[in-house]
């Protein structure tokens, strides 16, 4: 079972992007399950929409993840109730919460759970993600095959400690939130594959994004700066492929990133 994962689209370049590319990767990869990233895919840089999600999942994602900036665009609750496919953090706090933490998808008869997790450490409050994963991964041991978390989290250490806490009794843990991809690569020592952070599908020549020359105002003058997603220039695609055992453990775990100083070479 191979799924390839691509991280936090950003923008419409990071959209435009995915399109371009998820296409190629798949032909190359040839994944048995994509998931990508939404959580910042609005040509502002904050949530999704109904056209935003069209066009990803058009390109070829079978599961979108999101994190702390899915409430941004309040089209999300249009339709976020109609398709099991746009996956939202689990650990929301409050009763009735729109949308899903996970999903089960069927694949040549085997079933993967897509689980999506936030941190809260240097994040807005939420439900402790420890203790609801917990529960949640107990029960869908005993439903399906693989299980996959997306744990979009602000600190190395906390996404570290979720995949350590999980390790051999998950399939894979990838961290998303920060749009930096990390060198960490790894399968745990009990099967778990992981990577601190995947990166982000967006602009290259930004800060994480953003237009750089806000970013830099903001730390010459430590006053108040809008963040505006840059519009031009070159684009990133970071991701990972991950690659399972019949038995739900990692055989391994690659990255992915192409940008003007890494062009894909197929």
């Amino acid at each position: 079972m191979k799924i390839l994962f691509l991280g936090d689209v950003v923008g419409n370049i990071g959209v435009d992007k995915v399109s371009q590319y998820l296409p190629i990767l798949k032909r190359d990869y040839k994944p048995q399950l994509t998931i990508v990233n939404g959580e910042n895919a609005t040509s502002f840089g904050r949530g999704i929409n109904k056209k935003v999600y069209k066009e990803i999942m058009n390109a070829g994602a079978d599961v979108i993840t999101l994190g702390n900036h899915a409430w941004n665009n309040e089209e999300i609750f249009d339709f976020i109730d109609d398709t099991e496919k746009l996956v939202r953090p689990l650990n929301f706090p409050g009763k009735n919460v729109p949308g899903r933490g996970y999903t089960i998808v069927n694949i040549n008869g085997k079933k993967l759970a897509v689980i999506n997790l936030q941190g809260r450490i240097f994040m807005d409050p939420i439900d402790d993600p420890f203790a609801e994963v917990d529960e949640l991964v107990n029960k869908l041991n005993h439903e399906v095959d693989y299980i996959f978390v997306d744990f979009h989290a602000e600190t190395t250490s906390e996404k570290r400690a979720m995949a350590m806490y999980l390790d051999g009794r998950i399939s894979a843990l990838v961290g998303t939130h920060t749009h930096v991809q990390t060198n960490d690569n790894q399968v745990l020592p009990k099967g778990t594959a992981f990577i601190t952070d995947a990166g982000m599908c967006g602009p290259f020549d930004s800060v994480l994004g953003m237009k750089y020359e806000n970013i830099i105002h903001r730390f010459l003058t430590q006053r108040p700066t809008r963040f505006e997603v840059e519009t031009s220039g070159n684009g990133i695609i970071s991701g990972c492929v991950i690659d399972l055992r019949d038995d739900g453990t990692a055989r391994s775990i690659k990255k992915i990133l192409i940008n003007p100083n890494n062009p894909y070479q197929g």
